[in-house]
């Protein structure tokens, strides 16, 4: 593989933080300010597009930042991987930018010049994550992450959010310092570096490092970035529902929890690697692990009426299928792992959007309460019938994709547990979907009817959450876009 040292890396990341300051001088007009968080999240789609055909050629990109000891460096890559997550991340910003200001100006809310700002932080650090050629530099921009989040889930300043701040925090930072700060610096002392592989079989701990010494690693990494959403260290998401919807379509689909799947992939994949985890048997043991949060959390999700705590429980669920898929070991679930990352990021931001319409509109959050309003918000509803179809994995949706190449990666594995499991949580997926289309198209609305002057949200809400439910048919009809990213990183 041809390495090329790339400068394009650097601006993927300061164009999010330089757009962070714009938003911080031109607070004072709306306009201006949201055109400025505009401009970053364009400039930034466009360097992480044109690094597309240089990655498809087969070329790794990279960029040194700082290097503090030997093997120990602040520095930036872009492979296929990557490309999945940054992709998605970049152009998802562009679209929330425009349903932020929808969102926001429709509700009056406060302190608009911060949220645009950590907004455009978030994306910072998610892009720093994205790109990071080391566990350490991945490491870095975890936290960083973790910290400009922060006011945005205890945006409304109410004893809820700060309690839901309070938990996102201690969750998401004392696990990364008590777990993968301590494997990292193990890690460290066993190989003199913290280097990504340069592909997913070999990893980069020696042959010879005690068995129970990297299994406890291992373990380590997978539970300490918790932005995974894994069981038990969960509980921060559904917390973090009481942010404004912007942020919760931040946190589920575009930077906090792809941030952790990619996080804990990556380092399975190019710190671990498949044959070690092979060796030691941690892949099946892996797969069965998450699939307890795949199955519990979709229960969970049956009993909310709460749109978004459903909404919330189903990306608990979802997650553990990219952790899955990794964890079977099997190119095709590897590859349907890796894809959902896009897969359920488009469908799940739709669907945070189809809520945030929603409230806005009818300020309604309750599942039994939107009854007929589909009649009345079709393009809203329809939206989110075909995202939940992604959800669900059915045809012709994005979701269908990752879930047939997970189905096939668990035959390959002969895990009969694991298609069982895959085959129950897609029963579940429709049990807690289904009946918020039904209710919304075919329920008749209580009482007198629905209020009068009920109608679509503003363009500016309805246009991007249109888009990016077109966009999941688009993924599901012609998915080769990502999994030529996914199967070239393939043994």
């Amino acid at each position: 593989m041809e390495i090329v040292s790339d400068s394009r890396l650097l601006l993927a990341i300061l164009a999010p933080l330089l757009g962070a300051g714009l938003v911080m001088l031109t607070g004072r007009r709306p306009n201006l300010r949201e055109g400025c968080s505009l401009a970053a999240a364009g400039v930034l789609f466009a360097t992480v597009a044109s690094l597309v055909p240089e990655i498809r050629a087969g070329r790794q990109l990279e960029f040194v930042l700082a290097e503090l000891l030997p093997g120990l460096r602040i520095a930036l890559r872009a492979d296929a991987m990557s490309m999945i997550f940054a992709v998605s991340a970049s152009f998802l910003w562009m679209v929330t930018v425009f349903y932020s200001a929808g969102y926001m100006r429709g509700l009056e809310e406060h302190a608009q010049t911060r949220f645009n700002a950590c907004f455009a932080l978030a994306l910072f650090g998610a892009m720093g994550c994205a790109f990071a050629d080391n566990l350490f530099t991945l490491y870095l921009f975890y936290e960083i992450v973790s910290i400009c989040t922060y006011p945005l889930v205890a945006h409304h300043q109410d004893a809820e959010g700060y309690e839901g701040g309070k938990k996102y925090l201690i969750y998401l930072t004392a696990t990364a310092k008590g777990l993968v700060l301590p494997a990292m610096i193990l890690i460290y002392v066993l190989t003199g570096t913290l280097d990504f592989a340069d592909n997913i079989r070999s990893g980069i701990l020696p042959p010879d490092a005690p068995r129970g010494v990297v299994i406890a690693l291992y373990a380590c990494c997978i539970l300490g970035f918790a932005k995974n959403g894994i069981m038990p260290f969960h509980h921060w998401l559904p917390g973090a529902m009481v942010a404004p919807t912007p942020v919760s379509a931040l946190l589920h689909a575009v930077a906090v929890v792809k941030v952790g799947v990619f996080a804990t992939t990556r380092v399975m994949l190019y710190v671990f690697g498949v044959d070690t985890m092979d060796a030691l048997n941690l892949g099946l043991p892996t797969a069965y692990f998450v699939s307890f949060t795949i199955l519990a959390a979709s229960v969970v999700a049956l009993t909310k009426d709460n749109l978004k705590a459903r909404l919330a429980y189903s990306t608990v669920s979802q997650l553990s299928y990219i952790v899955l898929g990794v964890a079977l070991l099997k190119p095709a679930a590897i590859a349907g792992g890796l894809v959902h990352i896009a897969n359920h990021a488009f469908a799940k931001i739709t669907l945070f959007f189809c809520a945030g319409a929603i409230y806005v509109v009818t300020h309604k959050k309750d599942i039994s309460e939107m009854d007929g309003l589909g009649r009345v918000m079709p393009f809203t509803f329809g939206a989110f019938a075909l995202a939940s179809l992604s959800m669900i994995g059915a045809p012709p949706v994005g979701g269908f994709v990752s879930k047939w190449y997970l189905l096939l990666g668990a035959m390959d594995a002969g895990s009969l547990g694991i298609l069982l499991v895959l085959v129950a949580s897609t029963l579940l997926n429709a049990a807690y979907f289904v009946p918020v289309v039904y209710r919304a198209f075919f329920a008749k609305a209580p009482g007198a009817g629905l209020a009068p002057g009920i109608r679509e949200a503003h363009p500016a809400m309805v246009i991007p959450l249109s888009v990016t439910a077109l966009i999941s048919v688009g993924i599901g009809i012609y998915p080769d876009f990502f999994m030529r990213f996914a199967q070239s990183l393939l043994p």
